[in-house]
């Protein structure tokens, strides 16, 4: 296996001895687990062969991979089946491909391990495949920064991989996801609606609205979920008002008693909705507590708002998969930095709307669950 080549920056320092010791005993440890890999893998199985098609889709359909490009692929215990499908996979394209298994995180936005996000920052292509988001951390920032070309699959399972959102047609997504740029141009006020009990208002910049989460990831300094297809910017600092009730999935989990969020200024107030909202104030305060006392409030921050836009994904109780489904809208709180906010709290955990109504201005955009410009 060869080791990822350094890129040259003559504004940064090099990354420092002790460091390059971290990195050197896990590419041992790798390179001694590859070696073995050819003696214990199974009979190819129907599962295994869908495992390694999405693989292939993903490696040269989304991510284009190109011959000699340096290559990480991140997984944990909980993804180690996937990582090493994906690390198939790109063998075929490069052989500068490193697949390291990093230790499980605790929350969505931890930081990865020094080596890792040290490793990341050599790369080309990041691939993420991990049981907690490291989309919103300042190694995966730091790696688009210096020229790489990021996916994240965070909650990623087998199930996930092999169905759903992950089996679209990813071209077709993008093209979808480039036709609602006109009808978000020059509108500034969202309102969202559901007979849950959601009626919130706030302000957007239309010039800030991400519509590159296609599932098409070729190009340097891209980031993309997958499976991917959503539009989703972030909300104007202050201005959100009203309710939020979250009554199809929060992060992992499938919603049986509503969650309601009370929003005043942009920062959530309160949280209602049995033991899941205690577990939300639990987790979050947790959080809370480790930021200098000025910085607690900031893990409250609404931080990002979006609506599916891949027909192929559904509700399964996996955000990852939720937040992308046509006809559903998602509100994230927490870290916004990484759209350019001011909180950087360290965690980013986002809660589903199954059928809501949303207007951009006096344009109706989803009325109760059906994504109106597909009727058009």
């Amino acid at each position: 296996m060869v080791l990822p080549f350094r890129r040259k920056d003559k504004d940064k320092e090099r990354i420092s001895s002790d460091v390059d010791e971290d990195i050197n005993a896990l590419l041992d440890a790798d390179s001694s687990q590859d070696s073995k890999t050819s003696e214990i893998l199974p009979e190819p199985t129907n599962d295994e062969e869908r495992l390694h098609a999405i693989s292939d889709m993903v490696i040269q359909t989304c991510m284009d991979i190109r011959r000699g490009e340096n290559v990480l692929i991140v997984c944990d215990p909980t993804t180690t089946e996937i990582g090493q499908s994906l690390h198939i996979a790109t063998q075929k394209r490069s052989d500068r491909v490193l697949l390291i298994v990093m230790p499980k995180s605790r929350h969505h936005g931890e930081e990865p391990p020094s080596p890792v996000a040290a490793l990341m920052r050599q790369q080309q292509v990041v691939i993420a495949a991990t049981k907690y988001s490291l989309t919103h951390t300042k190694a995966i920032r730091q790696a688009l920064r210096d020229g790489a070309r990021v996916a994240t699959m965070p909650g990623m399972t087998f199930e996930l991989y092999t169905e759903g959102g992950m089996t679209a047609d990813f071209q077709d997504v993008k093209r979808r996801i480039s036709n609602i740029g006109n009808l978000l141009r020059r509108r500034r006020i969202i309102n969202v609606k559901s007979d849950s009990g959601t009626d919130v208002t706030f302000e957007v910049n239309w010039r800030e609205w991400k519509l590159d989460d296609n599932g098409i990831c070729n190009r340097p300094r891209m980031l993309t979920n997958l499976p991917a297809g959503k539009a989703f910017t972030l909300p104007k600092e202050g201005t959100m008002n009203g309710t939020v009730v979250i009554d199809g999935s929060w992060d992992s989990t499938l919603i049986d008693e509503p969650i309601e969020f009370i929003v005043e200024d942009g920062t959530v107030v309160d949280v209602k909705g049995g033991s899941l909202a205690a577990t939300i104030r639990q987790s979050y305060g947790e959080v809370a507590k480790k930021l200098k006392a000025k910085d607690r409030e900031s893990v409250w921050t609404v931080a990002e708002f979006g609506f599916g836009m891949n027909p192929s994904a559904r509700l399964v109780g996996n955000v990852l998969e939720d937040e992308k489904r046509m006809g559903s809208c998602y509100f994230s709180i927490g870290d916004n930095s990484g759209l350019g906010g001011s909180s950087n709290a360290g965690i980013h955990i986002s809660g589903v709307l199954a059928e809501p109504s949303v207007w951009l201005d006096d344009t109706c955009l989803i009325e109760t669950g059906t994504f109106l410009p597909d009727n058009d």
